[in-house]
């Protein structure tokens, strides 16, 4: 059987490795066919000093685009993929296409990176958050926010594994039922590592998986790891710990690529990773050394805290 046909809203960037250029390269390396829909055409990430240029698209240039895939019988896809989404109207919009691909589809899936900033600061127009709550995650199977996404969507600051945990039940019981916070730092926790957690609420479970901290700031990753998920997820049978262990070992080792060849704050090197990429880690004895560490395990968490949701 062929790979689940993906269907990819989100951010182009002629420079860079963000958005798009973050994710159809892995999914596709994965088997996957992609259709691609941008959200919006930059010059760069929004990160750069000198600043960017370029086109962010509103709701109705996102319907017209469904209509002629329509018209055509050439929508479907068995995942939606969305990630930085640059306007109200488009946002809203997605939620059209959704209903559209469920009603060819019902089967189809919904993979989420509700996409708003990070380190205290918005990317996206802070009127999505509304809408991202109300509208847009009651829709989602999937979602996979950072630290700062899940403070802004749920309100709770994550600080530890108990609060890690709320939060996860806040957000699925809004919708999704598989919530993965891609990075948190936990204040018990050494700062030279990161931890991700992931929950099921079919399962009514979750794990956590840590990974080293590589110095510096890397755009994309988010992104990145969104892909992964999806890719791992569907090719390990859906089988959420070790598609974990999968996306946290390849992060790591695609970032320590980039940073020992660029530095800090360089572009992701995706295509230098193409192996990282496929194998889902790094070379064997220092994928072993790590694991002799306590690296890239997803540990099954207490699950007290996830009775009674949905």
């Amino acid at each position: 059987m062929d790979p689940p046909r993906v269907l990819s809203i989100q951010s182009h960037v002629v420079h860079g490795h963000v958005g798009q250029k973050s994710s159809v390269f892995p999914l596709q390396l994965h088997g996957h066919d992609v259709d691609v829909i941008n959200s919006v055409h930059f010059s760069n990430h929004t990160g750069y000093t000198g600043g960017f240029q370029g086109t962010v698209l509103q709701g109705a240039e996102l319907l017209a685009i469904l209509q002629g895939l329509v018209s055509n019988k050439l929508f479907s896809a068995d995942i939606l993929l969305t990630g930085y989404i640059g306007s109200k109207s488009f946002l809203q919009a997605v939620l059209t296409v959704l209903k559209t691909l469920k009603s060819t589809n019902p089967n189809a899936l919904y993979f989420c990176d509700p996409v708003l900033g990070d380190n205290g600061k918005f990317y996206v127009p802070e009127e999505l958050v509304g809408i991202y709550k109300a509208e847009v995650l009651p829709q989602a199977d999937v979602v996979t926010p950072n630290e700062f996404e899940v403070l802004k969507l749920t309100g709770i600051e994550v600080t530890d594994l108990a609060t890690a945990k709320l939060a996860c039940r806040s957000l699925h019981e809004v919708g999704p039922s598989i919530v993965v916070i891609t990075s948190v730092s936990f204040k018990s926790t050494s700062p030279d590592r990161l931890t991700v957690v992931a929950s099921s609420a079919k399962l009514k479970k979750c794990w956590t998986c840590t990974t080293p901290v590589v110095p510096g700031k890397y755009t994309g990753t988010g992104d990145l790891f969104t892909a992964l998920l999806l890719a791992w997820y569907a090719k390990l049978d859906n089988v959420l710990p070790r598609a974990l262990e999968k996306v946290v070992q390849s992060l790591f080792f695609i970032i320590k690529n980039t940073h020992e060849h660029g530095g800090s704050g360089s572009e992701l090197r995706l295509i230098q990773s193409k192996e990282i990429l496929e194998r889902g880690g790094g070379g064997l004895a220092e994928t072993e050394e790590l694991l002799a560490e306590g690296f890239f395990v997803a540990r099954l968490e207490n699950e007290n805290l996830f009775k009674g949701s949905k």
